[in-house]
C-alpha cells in the first residue's frame, strides 16, 4: 500500500507574527522581530518540530502607514534575510532557510550569487522566495519616483528567474577538479558563460561560484495575480499563497497545478502551501478567547493604516461606521491581489469600514482557532480535498504561540500519521520531495 501524503510544515518568520498586536500580547518577545537569540531558540525548536522552513519573508521600505499608526507597528524593522539566515545556519543542521529577494529593486548575478553562498554555507537548505515587490514606496529607495507597473514587473520577473538559474549552472557539478599533482584547480570546459541579453537585463556570467549544493535552491512563488500564476507555474516549486477557505484554496490549488502540467512540469513537483494563521487552544473557548484578547491590542490608527496598505491608496478619509466606499478607491500599482481580497471580504462579510480596518489591522487571512485535535480535522481535510499540500504557518505571538503549535498541534499532526517525526534526508529539497534539477549546460550522460 502507498504510504499516506503527508503535510509540509513552513514557519513564516518576518515579522515573526504578521497581527500588529502580536509584541504586545502578555508574554510575548515584544522586540523578537529584532533578537537574534529569541529568532536563534525559535529556528531550533522550529527544527525539533521537524518543520521544513524557516521562512525569512522581506520588506524594502518601511510600509506606507501614517506615522502615528506606524509608532504601533512591529513590523518596521528586520534583520536583512542573508544576514539572518547565514548567522541561523551555523546554529541549525536540517531545517530549510527560505529568503524573499525582489526581482524588481536587485540584479539577478546578486541575488544568484547570495542564494549560491546561502546553500553552500547550510549545505543544501536554501530556498529563493521570487517577489516583484507590491509596496510602491520601495520604488523611492533604489532612485525611482514611480513605482514598475505590474505587468511589467512579472515580466522582469520571469527573464530575472531565468538568468538566476542560468547563473547557478555556471559549472557543471564536477568543474572543481583541485588536483595538487597536476596543478589543474577546475576544468574549463565544464564553465558555461551565460552571455544573456534579453529585454530587461543583461548579464555575461559566469557566476563565481561552485553550483549549489541543491542544483538550484529551492523556488517559491508568492504572488496570486494572473501573472503571478503563470510565474509559479513555470518556475515555482513551492507556493506561498493566501486564499481564504477551502472553495478558493481548491480552485487556486487545481488553476496553478494545472497550469503547471500545461507547462511541461509535474504536479508533484510544485508544493501549495497557503499561509495559515494557528491559535491553539485547550479547548475552544480558549483559543477564541487568545484571539479575541489579541485582536483587542490593535490600535484604530494601526488597523486603519494597514486596511489602507491593503487598498493601496489612503483609508483614513473614509466614514469609520458606513460601508467601504468602493468609488472612492483609485488604481494603483499596489498588488491586484491585496485589493480584491479586500472588496471580496467587505462584500461578502458586508462589514463597515472600522470592522474591516480592524480585521486588517489584526489578521485577516485564512485562520485555524482550535484545539491540536480540531485544527489538525481541518488540515486533515484541506490536504485530502487538494486545497493544499501543507501550510505556512503564521504564529500569532511569541514565543507562546510558536510553543502551542511546535509541542501540541505538531504532535498530534505526528500521531494521526499526518506529518513526520523526523527528517528523512538533509536538503530542502528532500524534506519537500523535490528533484535535484539537472544543469542545462552540463547534462548527465
Amino acid at each position: 500500500m502507498a504510504e499516506s501524503k503527508k503535510l509540509h510544515l513552513t514557519a513564516f518568520m518576518r515579522p515573526v507574527s504578521l497581527h500588529t498586536g502580536a509584541w504586545r500580547y502578555p508574554g510575548a518577545y515584544a522586540d523578537a522581530n529584532f533578537n537574534l537569540g529569541h529568532l536563534k531558540s525559535f529556528i531550533q525548536k522550529l527544527e525539533a518540530a521537524k518543520f521544513d522552513a524557516f521562512f525569512m519573508a522581506d520588506h524594502l521600505a518601511v510600509l506606507n502607514m501614517p506615522v502615528e499608526a506606524l509608532k504601533r507597528s512591529h513590523t518596521v524593522t528586520s534583520f536583512e534575510p542573508f544576514t539572518l539566515l547565514s548567522a541561523l545556519s551555523v546554529v541549525t543542521e536540517r531545517i530549510g532557510l527560505a529568503a524573499t529577494a525582489s526581482t524588481t529593486y536587485d540584479e539577478p548575478y546578486h541575488v544568484a550569487r547570495r542564494f549560491a553562498s546561502l546553500d553552500h554555507l547550510s549545505s543544501g537548505r536554501a530556498g529563493w522566495n521570487i517577489v516583484t515587490t507590491g509596496n510602491p514606496e520601495s520604488s523611492k529607495n533604489f532612485g525611482r519616483d514611480e513605482h514598475l507597473e505590474h505587468s511589467e514587473r512579472y515580466k522582469r520577473a520571469r527573464e530575472f528567474y531565468d538568468v538566476v538559474t542560468g547563473l547557478w549552472d555556471s559549472f557543471a557539478d564536477d568543474a572543481f577538479v583541485r588536483d595538487p599533482a597536476s596543478g589543474v584547480y577546475f576544468d574549463p570546459d565544464k564553465l558555461h558563460v551565460l552571455n544573456h541579453k534579453g529585454d530587461d537585463l543583461a548579464v555575461r556570467g559566469p557566476l563565481n561560484m561552485a553550483r549549489p549544493v541543491q542544483g538550484w535552491p529551492v523556488i517559491i512563488q508568492a504572488g496570486q495575480s494572473d501573472p503571478g500564476r503563470q510565474l509559479a507555474a513555470e518556475t515555482a516549486e513551492a507556493v506561498f499563497c493566501s486564499p481564504r477557505d477551502l472553495a478558493s484554496a481548491k480552485a487556486l490549488y487545481a488553476d496553478i497545478k494545472g497550469r503547471a502540467a500545461a507547462a511541461g512540469r509535474s504536479r508533484e513537483h510544485l508544493k501549495i502551501l497557503p499561509a495559515a494563521f494557528i491559535v491553539v487552544g485547550d479547548s475552544a473557548e480558549d483559543a477564541r478567547a487568545k484571539r479575541l484578547k489579541l485582536d483587542s491590542l490593535v490600535h484604530y490608527d494601526s488597523a486603519i493604516a494597514s486596511l489602507s496598505v491593503a487598498l493601496g491608496s489612503d483609508a483614513t478619509g473614509f466614514d469609520p461606521d458606513a460601508p467601504l466606499p468602493v468609488d472612492q478607491i483609485p488604481d494603483t500599482n499596489a498588488s491586484k491581489t491585496s485589493l480584491a481580497s479586500v472588496l471580496k471580504l467587505a462584500a461578502d462579510e458586508q462589514l463597515t469600514v472600522r470592522q474591516l480596518a480592524g480585521r486588517y489591522g489584526g489578521y485577516s487571512g485564512l485562520a485555524f482557532v482550535g484545539t491540536p485535535q480540531t485544527i489538525a480535522d481541518e488540515m486533515a481535510v484541506w490536504l485530502a480535498e487538494e486545497a493544499a499540500d501543507g501550510f505556512t504557518v503564521v504564529f500569532p505571538f511569541l514565543p507562546q504561540g510558536l510553543d502551542d503549535v511546535t509541542l501540541k498541534l505538531v504532535p498530534e499532526l505526528q500521531r494521526r500519521g499526518l506529518f513526520r517525526e523526523d527528517y528523512e534526508g538533509t536538503t530542502l529539497r528532500e524534506h519537500l520531495g523535490l528533484p535535484r534539477p539537472e544543469n542545462r549546460f552540463f547534462p548527465k550522460s
